[in-house]
């Protein structure tokens, strides 16, 4: 037993009153001595040293050898006993702030604030475009962005040497040539292929949105640029028609641009849709009367549509044979509907942005514009 710690001669009320009282009255007679760091760094040690500290002891003297109806009372008056020691501490640590070992640490001095981060501007109109969707009841589907060509191209109507082929300026992975043609990687040249990865692995009904990163071989300018984002949706179910389509649209383009906004659909052509669709909407710079935004046409050309093609629905079923899974993507008995846009042209617009490669920079004098 250590002689600074009598042993209890009784754990009734009084005896351990008076016993923890004397320690009490040991730490705040020691209170008047912490006038410097090292006074309060051997006072610490003293009662809290892990080893050989006071309080240490008192655990091992008293509260581990005591009775086990006396041990409740024990461990109040021991907690009343290290919170004393820790206002002893506090209260002489503020007591010696300005002793001869030098000032301390002067909590009124301003801080170094850390600035707090803000979503890219791509990042933010991709969510709130998906925001949109998800409102809808569409679900957010996510897919690789290196891919087969089967996937990026055969599946989507794109068959070998097709012309339309040749606008998707592709970025193809080295070394493919001993592969089948539809083995072939790629850089995604769209999100498209998620839209047959997700009709592979679900049956109809089916309503998803599809944001992500796509890559061209484009030369970079002021409207282009070798990599760039796109939000795809893809709607399948019994009876789905393009008024479904234009309402799905029309609705979309009013909560991202205002309920003032029109839309209006023009012919088009995509190889996965048939009839294809490209979407305006009236000009939001100008209200539709005509500036330098719209080209003053009142119009701005926004997004490509159309109902799926029955041989994209083919080269599913077709796939999903090949897997032993059903023929669920039959255009006998569902339709749907598929649309894209792309993200840094709508960010351009809502930013007033005129060149895409601000995005891509890293410029914090333009990025902190959107904070």
């Amino acid at each position: 037993m250590n002689d600074v710690i009598p042993q209890l001669s009784a754990y009734d009320d009084a005896a351990l009153d008076a016993a923890f009282r004397s320690l009490i009255e040991q730490v705040q007679a020691g209170a008047s001595s912490l006038l410097t760091a090292e006074a309060q760094e051997a006072f610490r040690l003293e009662w809290l040293g892990r080893k050989q500290g006071r309080l240490k002891l008192v655990s091992d003297a008293w509260l581990k050898t005591a009775p086990v109806e006396a041990k409740k009372a024990l461990g109040k008056r021991f907690n009343d006993l290290k919170a004393a020691i820790e206002s002893v501490m506090e209260s002489g640590a503020g007591a010696g702030a300005t002793s001869a070992s030098g000032p301390a640490l002067d909590v009124t001095l301003p801080g170094i604030a850390r600035r707090i981060g803000v979503e890219h501007p791509l990042t933010r109109t991709m969510r709130e475009v998906v925001q949109v969707f998800q409102a809808l009841g569409y679900s957010i589907a996510l897919g690789p962005e290196v891919e087969s060509d089967f996937y990026n191209f055969e599946a989507l109507n794109f068959p070998p040497n097709h012309p339309a082929r040749d606008t998707q300026d592709t970025l193809v992975i080295a070394d493919q040539q001993g592969k089948p043609g539809r083995d072939r990687l790629l850089m995604r040249t769209h999100t498209s292929p998620v839209q047959i990865r997700t009709m592979l692995a679900q049956d109809p009904p089916l309503r998803i949105v599809v944001p992500g990163k796509v890559h061209r071989n484009d030369e970079s300018d002021a409207t282009h640029s070798p990599i760039f984002h796109q939000v795809e949706g893809l709607c399948v179910d019994t009876n789905i028609t393009f008024s479904d389509l234009k309402g799905t649209l029309d609705h979309a383009m009013k909560t991202l641009f205002g309920s003032g906004v029109k839309t209006r659909f023009f012919p088009s052509f995509f190889p996965f849709t048939e009839p294809s669709a490209d979407v305006q909407i009236s000009c939001i710079f100008c209200g539709g009367s005509g500036c330098r935004k719209c080209k003053h046409s009142g119009w701005i050309e926004l997004l490509g549509c159309g109902m799926v093609d029955p041989a994209v629905f083919a080269a599913v079923n077709q796939r999903r044979a090949e897997m032993g899974m059903d023929a669920a993507y039959d255009p006998k008995h569902i339709s749907g509907f598929a649309f894209g846009m792309g993200v840094d042209r709508i960010a351009m617009m809502l930013s007033g942005a005129t060149d895409i490669g601000l995005f891509y920079s890293g410029d914090l004098r333009f990025l902190e514009n959107f904070a």
